[in-house]
C-alpha cells in the first residue's frame, strides 16, 4: 500500500524579534544579540498510507495543530519537507499549491469560527466546489451541495439558512460537508470534537468514520483526548514539546506504552476501581518553553525515570518492535 503522505524531518519556528534593534541587549555590561524564536515543532516525521488515520496527541501547546497547519501549508515549513501523492508540496509556491487544496482539506476545532457568517450554509459549500470545478455550473453544484449536506446530516431546507442559526455539533457537520465539497483525497481534522459536547462527540466521530469508508480518503487527526482517538486510529504519534516522542499503531501505544510520557498521560486518565472513580494526580510539573529548549530530552523534568544521560543528551528513535518508535534512552541504542 502506498503512502499518501510523508513528512520528513519537519520543522516549524516563530521569530519573536521584531526586527535587528529587537536582538539587541544589555547584559552585564555588555551588548549582546539575543534571538527569541518559538521552537514550536522539532523535526519530525511520520508517513499515512492511503485510507489509514495516524493520529498525534498530546498535551495543549506541544505543537499538534501547528503541525497539522504546517503539513497541510497553511503555513510554511521552516525546514524538512512534505511529500504528498508523490509530489513534494513544501517546495511549491502560493499558486502551485492552491491546484493541490482541492485534494487536501481540514476540518477545524472551532466550527462556528472557520465559517463565514455572512453566508447561506449552500453558499458556503458551493463556493469551493465551484472555484475548483467540481461541478460545471450552478445548478449542478447545488444538487451536489444537498447531496453532501444530506450525507452529514443537514436537511435541504437547512441550507438556506446562516451558521448562527445551527447548534455547536450542527456547525462542525457543515465544516465536514465543505471538506467533502471538493472531493479531497487526504483530510487534517483538528480537534474537531474538542469544542462540543460529550454526547455529541460520538455522533460526529462515528460521522467521520462512515464517510472514511465510503470515500476511502485519509485521515490526520489531531486530538489531546486518548479516549477520543482509540476507536478511530490505525497509527498514533504521541506528541511533546513539539516532538515525536512514541509512534506506532493503536495497539502498540495503548497495550504497549513505552515513553515515560506515554505512560505517564495514561496514568492520568481517571478509572474505575470497583465502584470507585481514581483519579489521578496528574503529570507533575510544567511544559517548558518552547523558545529555550533543553539540551537534553525535552521531558527530562517532569521524567520520573530520567537518568544522567537523558540530561546532556538528545534521544533518537529506536524500534522497540516492528513498527513501533520511541525516542528515550531507556530503550535500545539509547541506553549505551
Amino acid at each position: 500500500m502506498s503512502y499518501i503522505l510523508e513528512v520528513n524531518n519537519l520543522v516549524q519556528q516563530f521569530d519573536l524579534n521584531k526586527g535587528i534593534l529587537d536582538k539587541i541587549k544589555l547584559r552585564k555590561g555588555k551588548i549582546c544579540i539575543e534571538e527569541k524564536v518559538v521552537h514550536a515543532v522539532n523535526d519530525i516525521s511520520f508517513k499515512i498510507k492511503k485510507g489509514e488515520v495516524f493520529s498525534l496527541v498530546g498535551e495543549s501547546g506541544c505543537g499538534k495543530s501547528t503541525t497539522a497547519r504546517t503539513v497541510i501549508k497553511l503555513l510554511e515549513p521552516h525546514d524538512g519537507e512534505v511529500i504528498f501523492d508523490g509530489l513534494k508540496i513544501s517546495e511549491l509556491t502560493r499558486p502551485q499549491m492552491v491546484k493541490q487544496r482541492s485534494k487536501m482539506q481540514m476540518i477545524f476545532q472551532d466550527p462556528y469560527a472557520s465559517l463565514n457568517p455572512r453566508q447561506k450554509v449552500i453558499d458556503i459549500l458551493m463556493e469551493p466546489m465551484l472555484f475548483h470545478e467540481k461541478a460545471k455550473d450552478k445548478d449542478e453544484a447545488r444538487k451536489k451541495c444537498l447531496s453532501i449536506l444530506e450525507k452529514v446530516g443537514i436537511r435541504a431546507e437547512q441550507s438556506e439558512r446562516y451558521p448562527h442559526q445551527f447548534s455547536g455539533g450542527q456547525r462542525q457537520r457543515i465544516g465536514i460537508a465543505r471538506a467533502l465539497a471538493v472531493e479531497p483525497e487526504f483530510i487534517v481534522a483538528d480537534e474537531p470534537v474538542s469544542a462540543l459536547d460529550v454526547s455529541i462527540q460520538a455522533q460526529i466521530l462515528n460521522l467521520l468514520m462512515d464517510l472514511k469508508e465510503e470515500y476511502q480518503f485519509s485521515y490526520l487527526f489531531i486530538a489531546h483526548d486518548l479516549s477520543v482517538v482509540k476507536h478511530i486510529s490505525d497509527k498514533i504519534g504521541v506528541m511533546y514539546l513539539g516532538k515525536i516522542v512514541e509512534k506506532g499503531t493503536t495497539d502498540d501505544i495503548f497495550k504497549r506504552p513505552k515513553h515515560p510520557y506515554t505512560q505517564a498521560l495514561f496514568d492520568a486518565l481517571p478509572r474505575l476501581e470497583g465502584n470507585n472513580l481514581i483519579h489521578s494526580k496528574g503529570i507533575e510539573g510544567e511544559i517548558q518553553s518552547p523558545i529555550n529548549l533543553p539540551k537534553g530530552c525535552f521531558f527530562y523534568e517532569r521524567c520520573e525515570k530520567r537518568i544522567a544521560k537523558c540530561q546532556l543528551e538528545r534521544p533518537v528513535d529506536v524500534a522497540v518492535d516492528e513498527g513501533h518508535y520511541v525516542s528515550c534512552h531507556l530503550y535500545g541504542n539509547n541506553d549505551e
